[in-house]
């Protein structure tokens, strides 16, 4: 397994990530193999976990992560996130300085370490300034609690501010971005990617293979069908007939270059160089196996033209229901006048 710097912060990660998201009950609901998944990782080469207090729920995920971690923690960049609804009180959730702090605290006495890695912004928060984020971000950086901070979802047009702000205040400057980046969904290219490549960003890009459509199993006639769990989660992304027309050519070419489409996926992904580490999520031992197998393919230029000709550069061939979007694109009353007139009245 290969490594490759984190951005500009001197620190080396493999191209490869273990995201956790699918530690405990959402996922694989035993502690113990999820805890094997994270020494094979390891053994094989991957340096680096990325996990979220969300994930699993109430931290299930974190305290894993933190039971496999006793032991090998300074083989490790241990990377979390903060801001998604850690219960129902509206103060346990988002990007403010009071739940920053705590959330930061909590993570750690999850997890069973002194510091965190990297410390990223899991969603923006339209209604915190930014600049109320990177100055309780700046803090527990001089604390060393964390030693570099990130961001994830972020819009073009906030990472650009988020690094204006930072010079401007003098405060500690986002070093990573985690966008959403597969075949199926290449919008990272237009924008994100440059900006990433512009201000030294690290970019680990979540969900390479696309939510599970580009493992092959999901087929228009003949394969697996997504489970319920998949549909109330991702109903659109996992039934776009654009994106599911797409697997159907995908998997020829694989099969012509002689690779499981899972392998043509991931190495599809780090070869862009934008790109820092792709985070892949296996919920069990074998599904880990099969992606680690196909560390160090490698595609030519004849197959990435391929690839360009079914989904070109910088398109999405469909939504992907999780990703972030804009409250105004969501919401009606925030994009019509005489709505915000009468709520402002």
């Amino acid at each position: 397994m290969h490594t490759r710097p984190l951005g500009r912060t001197g620190i080396q990660v493999s191209t490869y990530a273990l995201g956790t998201m699918k530690f405990g009950r959402f996922g694989n609901p035993d502690h113990d193999e999820c805890v094997r998944i994270v020494h094979r990782a390891l053994d094989s080469g991957i340096n680096t976990i990325d996990t979220a207090d969300v994930y699993g729920g109430d931290g299930e995920s974190e305290q894993i992560v933190g039971k496999a971690l006793r032991g090998r923690r300074d083989d490790v960049v241990l990377a979390t996130k903060f801001s998604g609804p850690m219960g129902s009180d509206p103060n346990r959730r988002g990007n403010s300085r009071r739940w920053i702090i705590s959330a930061a605290e909590a993570s750690l006495r999850r997890l069973g370490v002194d510091h965190i890695d990297l410390y990223q912004v899991h969603h923006p928060d339209p209604g915190t300034d930014i600049e109320e984020t990177l100055s309780a971000l700046t803090d527990l950086l001089r604390s060393g609690k964390v030693r570099a901070i990130g961001h994830s979802n972020l819009p073009p047009s906030e990472i650009v501010a988020a690094q204006w702000v930072s010079e401007r205040r003098g405060l500690a400057r986002y070093r990573t971005e985690q966008p959403h980046y597969s075949i199926l969904n290449r919008g990272a290219e237009r924008e994100i990617f440059p900006l990433c490549q512009t201000y030294g960003l690290g970019a680990l890009v979540w969900s390479p293979l696309a939510m599970g459509l580009l493992t092959g199993r999901y087929r228009k006639r003949g394969g697996e069908t997504a489970s319920a769990t998949l549909l109330h989660w991702v109903p659109q992304h996992m039934t776009d007939e654009r994106k599911l027309d797409a697997v159907e050519a995908l998997i020829p070419v694989a099969g012509q270059a002689g690779l499981p489409l899972t392998h043509l996926a991931l190495a599809f992904v780090v070869a862009h160089p934008a790109v820092t580490s792709a985070i892949i999520g296996p919920r069990t031992l074998e599904q880990l196996d099969d992606l680690l197998a196909g560390a160090g393919t490698s595609l030519d230029d004849d197959l990435l033209d391929r690839i360009d000709d079914i989904v070109p550069p910088g398109t999405d061939t469909g939504p992907i229901d999780v990703a972030y979007e804009p409250p105004p694109l969501q919401q009606p009353e925030l994009r019509r006048r005489a709505a915000h007139d009468r709520t402002a009245a």
